[in-house]
């Protein structure tokens, strides 16, 4: 059958194979744009390698002088801030450095370099490495768990996780006496406290949030009930212990720097940067929990596994915390919300190491300001606790639900 001659006028008519050319141009270019989107997401997920994207044609030199600007500033929206996070981390670092500075040396009036001097200087040391340790490990928890959860309001603590650690101390004395191995062994204390908080948070979690029912608001309802509950039992026992042994309880139950067991630090160093370490490592992962599990289950994560790898890790770290200086309920939660504020941006191996740099400055201030200024120093613990509820409050008034 013969072809009509206008049509294949038109099918070889210079015109036409031009603009075909172009259309053709125009779609290379097209692909090459979903594929370097697709590699650009991948890179602040996975980690991916991404090849400079170039455009030939006029039209999208803007397009590609705009996403060469974006490759650039890695997982910031703009250079300005990944400048002002650059600020941030010096800024926070100086400030962690004089803070240190004035509580080793503030007050110390003995020789320079004496004798008497590092003796002085080493004592004010361990309330560093305490510090460093607790800020770090409530940082680390909540930033994690907050992610695992989806939800930047709820932290550990208010699981009923400190609610344990006095059912525990209290249980003890209650049961044994203060002069019982396990309340004058404080290391065969501590591998007690740590071993039952951290099946008791893995145990609570992977039943509430992994369950067929599990949910966020069943987990936190459920946690606030057994937190009260345990608080009870707690009073119970308490009100039936002779006025001696309720005051010795009382002083291990308040959250007290100073007064922290240097002679654990051997133990909890070691372990806190392990399982920090593992968290940091897990942060593009945390990146993509981040989204929601639709979303990462989407892009090949098991959530469920991740979620209780995750919880896990947290669980160990607010053991350590808690059972080095007592509950902190709100610290963690202050350092991750203004780290959230701070770094701008959704990519975990940034925004940790900024929350516990917030962390170390608020408390290690405190903590100099208290002891050094207004002599103080009991009352560390409840300014930062009160300062953080009070930044609860105004996070949840804000936002107007959980």
């Amino acid at each position: 059958m013969p072809t009509e001659p206008g049509f294949k006028t038109t099918f070889d008519s210079p015109s036409h194979s031009a603009g075909q050319s172009g259309t053709d141009e125009q779609s290379a270019e097209v692909l090459a744009l979903a594929e370097h989107e697709i590699c650009m997401a991948d890179l602040a997920i996975f980690g991916a390698n991404c090849a400079p994207l170039e455009l030939t044609s006029s039209t999208s030199a803007v397009d590609n002088q705009e996403r060469a600007e974006r490759h650039s500033t890695g997982t910031f929206a703009s250079v300005k801030q990944k400048r002002r996070y650059a600020v941030t981390i010096v800024a926070l670092s100086i400030a962690a450095l004089v803070l240190t500075a004035l509580i080793l040396t503030w007050g110390n009036g003995f020789e320079f370099l004496s004798d008497k001097w590092w003796r002085v200087t080493k004592m004010y040391g361990s309330a560093v490495v305490v510090i460093a340790l607790v800020t770090f490990a409530q940082a680390f928890a909540t930033v994690s768990f907050q992610t695992a959860t989806n939800n930047r309001i709820i932290t550990p603590s208010i699981m009923g996780f400190e609610s344990l650690f006095v059912m525990i101390q209290t249980s003890i004395v209650y049961l044994f006496g203060t002069s019982d191995t396990l309340l004058v062994n404080p290391a065969l204390r501590f591998a007690l406290q740590v071993t039952l908080m951290v099946a008791f948070a893995v145990g609570l979690y992977s039943w509430l949030l992994s369950g067929r029912l599990g949910s966020l608001h069943v987990m936190l309802l459920v946690g606030i009930v057994i937190g009260t509950g345990l608080g009870a039992a707690s009073t119970f026992m308490q009100r039936m212990l002779d006025p001696n042994e309720f005051d010795i309880l009382r002083a291990r139950l308040f959250a007290n720097i100073g007064k922290a067991n240097t002679d654990l630090l051997v133990f909890v160093i070691p372990i806190c940067a392990v399982v920090g370490t593992t968290i940091w490592m897990l942060g593009r992962r945390l990146n993509v929990l981040s989204l929601g599990p639709e979303v990462s289950t989407n892009l090949g994560l098991n959530h469920k596994r991740q979620v209780m790898l995750i919880l896990t890790l947290v669980a160990i770290l607010s053991a350590m915390s808690t059972s080095l200086v007592g509950p902190l309920t709100f610290l963690g939660f202050l350092s991750a919300t203004l780290a959230y504020s701070l770094t701008d941006t959704y990519d975990h191996r940034r925004i940790l190491p900024v929350a516990w740099l917030v962390g170390y400055v608020i408390l290690a201030g405190a903590y100099f300001l208290l002891r050094h200024v207004f002599t103080m120093v009991d009352a560390v613990t409840i300014i930062v606790e009160l300062i953080g509820g009070l930044t609860f409050l105004i996070v949840i008034m804000k936002r107007g639900r959980l």
